[in-house]
């Protein structure tokens, strides 16, 4: 009698509004990724791999939602040891550098897997385990300075990998915990000083191919049947969906194969082409939402530890949406960064289904709950 009532306590302070945003959104991905593969060889296996993907997320969900998040002060350091192992592992055995550019891969019976997807939800627990230990003292240089290694060896294992795009989320996870935690803003400034200080090396620094996407991207002209081909095409089919679009499995662009990507990183061009203007603001919205509602969960946080963990995931969130609907229509330079929940990828999807247990269990949790007995 006492389990059946946990349980449904359990289930009345679930945040149905995250999960229905969530669900809806998952829906909008598998329905945009079968349109999008249905010409494509592998169609079928990447629709099953989508769902199946998403049932196993879905199902992890609800079981990261039930434990604790205060539980995983006690594995901090374990978690982040096994993240940097997974991304040294990854480092070295790792592929996809011929298909993507990014080492950063795992292939197991024929399945991708990119660990790295996951570490952002590692690096999310830590640092706000890390931010939650240290709010007291935060601005001291001591501090600041062990924050930053803490996010800096996850970042350089990253950026090793060849894998820009996801660097990135890292940086912006890092610094909007920071600033939530109430990071000075001198060491704001320092951070803005150093970085354009430092473009010059980073330009240096960077391969071939990320200095020939960034210059497609200032001109997409420069490389027209090349790196600036993407972004061409996809800005061509999302403007030739106008209001209303060409229909479900009616995009020329789509269905005729000339947007290379249209199953991952371009799907948004699918979606503008075939549902138009109202299905890529219906989208956004729902991202939008998705997003807002995490940030409200971290308002509600009984604890620090809860705010800068929903604000961690929301960070994520912004990033992958801000970035992939910007290079879809040629306002930031192609890095390879999914769509959440609309993307095909199976580590994508877990990764974001996990992410939202995360936040549910910061949720069930903002205030003490005392069960029937």
């Amino acid at each position: 009698m006492l389990n059946k009532r946990v349980l449904k306590n359990y289930f009345q302070k679930l945040d149905y509004v995250l999960i229905s945003l969530a669900f809806v959104l998952a829906v909008c991905g598998m329905i945009a990724i079968y349109s999008a593969t249905r010409s494509l060889d592998a169609g079928t296996r990447q629709i099953v791999v989508q769902v199946l993907a998403g049932m196993i997320g879905i199902g992890l969900m609800f079981i990261l939602a039930s434990i604790d998040y205060e539980s995983y002060t006690e594995f901090a350091k374990y978690i982040f040891i096994g993240s940097i192992a997974i991304l040294v592992f990854v480092l070295i055995f790792g592929e996809g550098k011929e298909e993507t550019g990014a080492n950063s891969w795992i292939r197991v019976a024929g399945i991708g897997i990119q660990p790295s997807e996951l570490v952002k939800l590692s690096f999310a627990i830590t640092f706000s385990i890390h931010l939650s230990k240290v709010k007291e003292n935060l601005n001291s240089i001591r501090t600041v300075a062990m924050l930053f290694l803490h996010f800096a060896v996850l970042f350089g294992l990253v950026v090793l990998q060849n894998d820009t795009g996801t660097a990135l989320v890292f940086l912006f996870m890092f610094l909007s915990m920071l600033f939530i935690a109430g990071i000075s803003y001198k060491y704001v400034l320092a951070a803005i000083g150093a970085g354009l200080a430092s473009l010059p090396l980073a330009w240096f620094l960077l391969s071939p191919y990320q200095k020939n996407r960034i210059l497609v991207f200032l001109n997409p002209e420069r490389d027209a049947s090349g790196a600036g081909f993407q972004v061409i095409q996809s800005k061509i089919a999302i403007g030739s969906g106008q209001v209303t679009g060409r229909g479900y499995l009616q995009g020329p662009q789509n269905q005729l194969e000339m947007l290379p990507e249209k199953n991952t990183d371009f799907i948004y061009g699918v979606i503008g082409e075939e549902f138009g203007f109202i299905g890529t603001v219906l989208i956004l919205f729902l991202l939008v939402a998705l997003i807002i509602r995490c940030i409200y969960v971290a308002q509600k946080a009984k604890n620090d530890m809860g705010s800068y963990l929903c604000i961690g995931i929301a960070a994520m969130y912004t990033f992958h949406t801000f970035e992939n609907i910007c290079m879809c229509i040629g306002l930031m330079p192609v890095t390879g960064i999914p769509l959440p929940f609309i993307s095909y990828g199976g580590s994508s999807i877990l990764t974001n289904f996990a992410a939202i247990g995360l936040v549910l269990s910061v949720w069930t949790r903002r205030r003490v709950i005392h069960f029937g007995t």
